[in-house]
């Protein structure tokens, strides 16, 4: 049996590690991987608009599966369009592999049209990169970089010039096992020991969890009861912790909501699980434990008194037989009154007249959207104030997920993320919570979503403003500028495009328009016509700040609802001694 080209070759070790697509946009130097997959069972081309799109679809679906996920962009431009998703990727842990086509070998240094540099171009986006100059070096080197990405939840990139692609294979592919499945950290005796003494010492303690805690829920809810302790979050940590968690104490950080900023700071001790929460300003620099599966996140963020190398789920699970049951819980009383008294005096800031307030309460949308969505429906969530709207009322059960750019922070990525995400759970529901900012700078994928009939579900929160960086303009004292812009209809282009679209202006329509779309059997895109004046402040707030409001606008909506999250305080209360 021939051995076939570089580029047959490529794919069929694709094949072997369970990959069954490639994002990108066909052409050029790219063309001789194309006709590759268009020969090879198993595996299909997603033709995107946009690199950039592509490289998020992917990142969705690995962040979501697991599984190696994979992209590709033709020389020069095509690749280069792939740097924000290949951003997106590396930072959140996605395994992904890029394939970064090249221009024609012999004249790589030349100025050649196009020419590049993507060796150079993807180092700070990946964890490996290589360039294969020569068909010996396949397989080999596309099964590193395949157990690369796998192994370390990170992005490695192949820079494949067209010529070689189109080579003959010098060696057979053959089989190899990738291994997908990692291995579990347990920290040391010592460590362990350690933690013990200082959570036993430490007369109140707080929990603050990340994504890290995603296997560990009844791990950190058995040592939050025999602490005692009030338990918040990060953003990223808010799906995997936040359901059935009687110790909830809210969000903490630019987005935050409720105790959390208090109850970190007023603990004797807080204990940082499995986050590499970034905004050190929100934390008390002091009196901190980390526990991280990867050490050079230890200490980086804030000074620490213990730093844990573990997973999370069995450094807690060595920790528990050494701990005493903690009998006084005034301090985690006090924290979830407090957490229920500031998430009650916000609520009215949304529901007053919010069925007669035009333009549109955002927050109320996204409150609808959470009451409708299905139990294990997948939001990808825009940056900016869509990011508020997902945090403070998207639900979580265990089952649904939430996906987006929350540590790249790229604009643009949820409808892309939905892209990826519906193709990769094709029977699950998959919501695109869209910015107008973020929807039109991709704008294409529309077009995207329909050639291949995905029933996504776009709702664009549509308050033609740039939201977040008028926040950002106001808190500054400055005068917000260019945040503003003129009125599009995105129902309009939409339904151009051949997607069933509604456009929303009265909140009286709102669940009624939502609950079709949701049940529309095919793509459907929503466009609200939202509040450009609802705007959110952080948990806590500098009088510079406060001063940097008074300078810039004489009235701002500060809206601060939270959805079902107030509901869940109250319930928290009940076994509560009252004062």
């Amino acid at each position: 049996m021939a051995k076939g080209s570089v580029a047959d070759q490529f794919v069929e070790v694709l094949v072997q590690a369970g990959v069954s697509r490639i994002y990108g946009v066909v052409g050029d130097s790219l063309n001789p991987v194309v006709d590759a997959i268009r020969r090879t069972p198993g595996i299909d081309w997603v033709h995107v608009r946009n690199e950039e799109a592509g490289a998020f679809a992917a990142a969705a679906e690995a962040q979501l599966t697991g599984r190696l996920a994979v992209c590709a962009g033709s020389c020069g431009p095509g690749n280069t369009h792939l740097v924000q998703g290949l951003y997106d990727a590396h930072r959140t842990g996605a395994p992904v592999l890029a394939l970064a086509s090249h221009i024609p070998s012999n004249q790589i240094g030349t100025g050649f049209f196009q020419e590049t540099h993507p060796e150079r171009l993807f180092l700070d986006c990946s964890g490996y990169c290589e360039v294969i100059s020569q068909p010996g070096q396949l397989p080999r080197i596309q099964r590193i970089a395949i157990q690369h990405a796998l192994s370390r939840g990170e992005v490695s990139v192949l820079v494949l010039p067209g010529d070689v692609a189109q080579m003959d294979a010098e060696e057979s592919t053959g089989t190899s096992l990738f291994v997908t499945e990692s291995a579990t950290l347990t920290p040391t005796a010592a460590q362990v020991d350690q933690l013990a003494s200082m959570l036993d010492e430490a007369e109140t303690v707080t929990l603050f969890c990340g994504a890290g805690v995603a296997d560990a829920h009844a791990e950190v809810m058995e040592l939050a009861g025999i602490l005692k302790s009030p338990v918040g979050h990060s953003l990223r940590g808010k799906e995997w912790i936040q359901f059935d968690n009687p110790y909830d104490v809210g969000m903490s950080g630019l987005l935050g909501y409720g105790a959390c900023y208090d109850a970190m700071r007023k603990a004797d001790l807080l204990l940082l699980l499995g986050t590499d929460f970034p905004y050190d300003s929100f934390l008390p620099g002091a009196r901190t434990v980390q526990v991280d599966h990867d050490a050079t996140r230890l200490g980086r963020r804030t000074p620490l008194r213990l730093g844990v190398h573990g997973d999370v789920r069995e450094t807690i699970r060595a920790v528990l037989p050494a701990l005493r049951e903690k009998t006084d819980r005034r301090f985690l009383d006090e924290m979830l009154r407090d957490h229920c008294r500031s998430l009650e005096n916000v609520v009215d800031a949304y529901t007053r007249d919010v069925e007669r307030h035009v333009p549109i309460h955002p927050e109320y949308v996204a409150d609808v959207l959470d009451d409708l969505a299905a139990d294990d429906a997948v939001f990808t969530v825009d940056t900016g104030m869509c990011n508020v709207w997902a945090a403070r009322y998207v639900t979580p059960n265990g089952r649904r997920r939430v996906i987006g750019s929350f540590l790249h922070g790229s604009m643009a990525n949820a409808l892309p993320h939905a892209i990826g995400a519906q193709l990769a759970y094709p029977g699950r529901q998959v919501i695109s919570m869209s910015g107008d900012g973020g929807l039109g700078m991709l704008l294409g994928e529309l077009l995207t979503v329909k050639l291949h009939e995905l029933p996504v579900k776009i709702v664009t929160f549509n308050n033609s403003s740039l939201g977040m960086v008028k926040l950002e303009m106001l808190v500054d004292g400055l005068p917000d500028y260019q945040t503003d812009h003129a009125g599009v209809d995105f129902a309009a282009i939409a339904a151009g495009a051949g997607i069933h679209s509604v456009r929303v202006t009265d909140p009286a329509d709102v669940r009624d328009v939502l609950a079709e779309a949701l049940a529309h059997p095919g793509p459907a895109l929503v466009d609200v016509v939202t509040d450009p004046n609802a705007l959110s402040m952080p948990p806590k707030i500098t009088a510079a700040q406060v001063r940097g409001f008074a300078l810039a606008a004489s009235k701002v909506v500060l809206t601060g609802g939270v959805g079902k999250m107030v509901d869940l305080a109250r319930s928290n209360l009940r076994n509560v001694p009252r004062p």
